[in-house]
């Protein structure tokens, strides 16, 4: 069966009378070439489990299946449960259909497969990727990587660096969390039904400690989000308006200490200075907090 065939495609449609969902994000990819720069870049091999978020009909997992040892494959979409019966019949794979936003995946993957290392491999709906990848960064602790097809515009954000248009909250959390590097740039036509944006195929390999020392996660994301909140604003307006606890001119001064100029902007800074102003703020709360 050849899913990269529309004709093929539209009678699976047919038969299981599906079609594709806005709610869901779903652009099903029918590109060979592009899943095979996928799986390569995922570093995909026999002794891999790994988790595919999204199977759609099915193209990726049978893909996967053939290289990998085992796979889970999460859908959320229950009127997929017959097409992938039939689309994906091979007994080294597992088709969850739950949430990915509800779903413990080390304690299925533990409980499934008796592994606790996995890699995860997706072509995320457009709508839900940032949550998505900040859930499995943060929440899942037994991911070696994430390789996932992305909207490029958030693609870029990822791997984006100080200074740059792209770089925001998303690409200093990234950063934290893992090295990220775009592998493949991919054309709206390598879809069904074609998207009304281009996409790529980003590669996240999971860091075993974060670049810098950061004593408080909460408060580093706290001034991430505080400082990238409104981009136009300094540094010094956007924390002060988000941060409670210090006053402007305390803040100011702080600042003034750490070497950053309180007028720059957020996405001047580097994941260093803002894990060394989260680490003083830190401090400044904890002792706030024992008056």
């Amino acid at each position: 069966m050849k899913l990269t065939d529309l004709s093929t495609i539209r009678m699976l449609q047919k038969k299981y009378g599906f079609h594709s969902k806005k709610k869901f994000g779903q652009n099903f990819l029918m590109d060979e070439q592009v899943v095979a720069q996928t799986i390569q870049g995922a570093g995909i091999d026999q002794d891999d489990v790994v988790v595919e978020i999204g199977p759609g009909m099915g193209t990726m997992t049978r893909a996967l299946a053939e290289s990998a040892k085992a796979v889970l494959a999460v859908e959320i979409d229950e009127k997929l449960r017959r097409l992938l019966a039939e689309t994906v019949p091979f007994e080294n794979v597992q088709i969850l259909f739950q949430d990915v936003m509800k779903t413990d995946l080390d304690q299925v993957v533990k409980e499934k497969f008796g592994v606790e290392s996995y890699k995860v491999v997706a072509n995320l709906p457009y709508y839900i990727t940032t949550p998505i990848i900040m859930k499995l960064l943060e929440e899942q602790k037994n991911i070696q990587s994430i390789t996932v097809m992305t909207q490029k515009e958030v693609a870029n954000r990822m791997q984006a660096h100080p200074g740059t248009k792209d770089y925001g909250a998303l690409s200093v959390a990234v950063r934290f969390y893992a090295e990220a590097k775009v592998l493949v740039n991919v054309g709206r036509n390598s879809f069904y039904p074609a998207p009304k944006v281009e996409s790529a195929v980003i590669g996240l390999t999971i860091r075993n400690r974060p670049p810098v020392e950061v004593l408080d996660d909460a408060m580093f994301f706290q001034v991430l989000k505080g400082a990238f909140q409104q981009r136009r604003k300094t540094l010094l307006n956007s924390l002060s308006h988000n941060l409670g606890f210090i006053g402007k001119e305390e803040l100011r001064d702080l600042l003034q200490e750490l070497d950053i100029e309180p007028n720059r902007r957020g996405e001047t800074l580097g994941i260093e200075e803002f894990s060394a102003l989260s680490n003083r703020l830190y401090h400044i709360k904890i002792g706030i907090d024992k008056q």
